[in-house]
C-alpha cells in the first residue's frame, strides 16, 4: 500500500469513472425487466412476447459487441465511451415514445415484409436494439480503459471494482424504477433513468486522458503502470491493423469465448427473468420484489470485488497471471451449484431461493472479472478491446438462446399449470453451466501464454 501512495493513485479515479459508467449501463437495461409486469398487463404481452422484446436487446448488443472492440480501438477509449454511452442513453430514452416509435416501425417492418407486429411490441424491439448498440461499448471501453491505466497485477482487482457497477446498477433499479413508475407514471421511469448517463459525460470528457498526454499523472505513477510493457512486448502501432480472422486463429481467443457464450447468459437470465421469477412463483407485484431483489443484488457486490482480489492469492505464490486466475475461477465456478437447490427449498420461503440465486449470482461477477482480466493477460493492449468484441458477441448469442428458451419454457409449463417446472430447468442451465465452460477454457489454453503477433 505504501508503494501504490509514493506512486499516486489517479488510475483510481479512472477505475470511479468505469464505475460509475457500468453502474448507469446496467440501471438502463433492467427499467424493462422491472416494468414487465406493468407493461405487460398493460399491452397484454405473453412471456414469449417479452422475451423477443428482451432477446433484440441481445441480439443487437451481441453483433455490435464484435464491432464495438474495433471502433474503441480505432476511435481511442475517451471517443468511443463517449459515442456509446450517448447512443446507449438515446435509446434508453426512446422506450418512454415506445407506442409512437412503434406506430411507425410497424409499418416499416410491414413494407420489408414482416406484417402482424404488434405496435406496442414494434416500439419497445427498435427501443432495446439502440440501447443494445450504444451499450455493446461499455465493457470493451473500460478493459481497454482498465488495461492502459493499470499495471497486470491490479487490473483483476480494478475490473472487479468496476464490473461491481453492474451489482450497483441492479440494486438501485429496483429501488428507484418501481416507485418512479408509481408516482409519475413508467414512461417517466425510462425517461429519468435514460438521461443520467450524460451527466457522466460530462465528468468523462473532462477528467479522462490517455496516460502517454495526461499531465495529471505523474512519471511515478505512469512508469508504476507500464512495469509490464516489456513483458507484452509489443506496441499499439504494430497491432492496429489486426483482422478479426486473425485473433481467430488463436486458442486464447476462443477460450474467452467459450467462456463468454456458456455463462453470459446465466446473467442475463437473473437479470431480465428474477422479477418474473418472484411474480409468477410467489405473486408478488413490482413493488413487493424492491427488498428481495435489493438483497440478492447487493450479494453480487462481494463476488465481483472478491473475485477480482481473488487471483492475486496464487499469484504470490508465483504462479502466471493466467494460471492464478484459472485457479480462482475453478472454486468460483463450484458456487452456483448451490442454485439447484433454489427451487426444491423454494416451498418453505421465496428467501432461501432469493439467497441461493444471490449467491450464484454473486459467483457470476467474480467469474465475469477474472474472465475479462484474462484477455489482457494473454493479448497485447491494442487488440483488447477486439477480443473483449469478439467474446461479447459470443456471450450475447447465448444471451439471446437462454432468454427464448426461458420464455418458452415458461409459456409452455405455464399452460399445463406447472410454470415452476420451467423455472427448475433453467436454474439447472445457470448451475452447471461455469463447471462446463473452466473444463473446455482450460484444454483449450492449459497454461498462460502471452500472443506476441507480428
Amino acid at each position: 500500500m505504501s508503494q501504490n501512495k509514493s506512486v499516486g493513485n489517479y488510475r483510481w479515479t479512472i477505475c470511479a469513472l468505469l464505475f460509475f459508467a457500468t453502474t448507469v449501463n446496467y440501471l438502463d437495461r433492467q427499467v424493462l425487466s422491472l416494468l414487465k409486469p406493468i407493461l405487460e398487463e398493460e399491452f397484454h404481452w405473453t412471456n414469449s412476447d417479452y422475451a423477443n422484446i428482451a432477446s433484440v436487446f441481445q441480439f443487437t448488443y451481441a453483433i455490435s459487441m464484435l464491432f464495438a472492440g474495433r471502433i474503441v480501438d480505432k476511435l481511442g477509449t475517451k471517443s468511443g465511451y463517449s459515442w456509446a454511452i450517448i447512443i446507449w442513453s438515446l435509446g434508453a430514452v426512446m422506450h418512454a415514445y415506445a407506442i409512437p416509435i412503434g406506430k411507425h416501425f410497424s409499418y416499416v417492418l410491414g413494407w420489408v415484409g414482416i406484417a402482424g407486429v404488434p405496435i406496442s411490441i414494434a416500439g419497445f424491439m427498435l427501443s432495446r436494439a439502440v440501447l443494445g448498440f450504444g451499450e455493446s461499448g461499455n465493457f470493451p471501453a473500460a478493459i481497454k480503459a482498465t488495461a492502459e491505466y493499470f499495471p497486470k497485477k491490479e487490473r483483476s482487482f480494478a475490473t472487479g471494482i468496476f464490473n461491481s457497477g453492474a451489482n450497483v446498477g441492479a440494486i438501485l433499479a429496483p429501488l428507484t424504477v418501481p416507485w418512479i413508475a408509481k408516482q409519475w407514471g413508467w414512461e417517466s421511469a425510462f425517461l429519468i433513468i435514460g438521461a443520467i448517463g450524460l451527466l457522466w459525460l460530462f465528468f468523462w470528457i473532462f477528467i479522462y486522458e490517455k496516460p502517454t498526454t495526461n499531465k495529471k499523472l505523474s512519471k511515478e505513477e505512469a512508469d508504476y503502470i507500464n512495469q509490464d510493457q516489456e513483458v507484452e512486448n509489443i506496441s499499439d502501432a504494430d497491432n492496429k491493423k489486426l483482422k478479426w480472422n486473425e485473433l481467430l486463429k488463436y486458442k486464447q481467443t476462443w477460450a474467452f469465448v467459450v467462456g463468454k457464450f456458456m455463462t453470459d447468459g446465466v446473467w442475463w437470465f437473473f437479470l431480465f427473468w428474477l422479477p418474473a421469477y418472484l411474480k409468477d412463483q410467489y405473486h408478488m407485484q413490482s413493488t413487493d420484489t424492491v427488498l428481495p431483489l435489493s438483497v440478492l443484488y447487493s450479494m453480487t457486490m462481494i463476488g465481483s470485488i472478491g473475485g477480482g482480489w481473488f487471483p492475486v492469492y496464487y499469484m504470490k505464490k508465483g504462479l502466471m497471471p493466467y494460471d492464478a486466475r484459472l485457479k480462482a475461477m475453478l472454486t468460483i465456478a463450484f458456487f452456483p451449484v448451490l442454485v439447484l437447490a433454489a427451487q426444491p427449498l423454494g416451498v418453505y420461503s421465496y428467501w432461501l431461493p432469493v439467497l441461493l440465486i444471490g449467491i450464484g449470482a454473486s459467483a457470476h461477477q467474480a467469474w465475469s472479472a477474472n474472465l475479462f482480466t484474462t484477455v489482457s493477460d494473454m493479448f497485447p493492449k491494442a487488440a483488447t478491446a477486439s477480443v473483449v468484441g469478439i467474446g461479447g458477441m459470443a456471450g450475447g448469442i447465448g444471451g439471446v438462446i437462454v432468454t427464448k428458451v426461458g420464455g418458452a419454457l415458461f409459456d409452455h409449463y405455464k399452460a399445463l399449470g406447472h410454470i415452476e417446472t420451467g423455472y427448475s430447468i433453467m436454474f439447472a442451465f445457470c448451475a452447471l453451466a461455469y463447471l462446463i465452460a473452466w473444463s473446455i477454457m482450460k484444454t483449450l489454453v492449459p497454461k498462460h501464454k502471452v500472443i506476441e503477433i507480428k
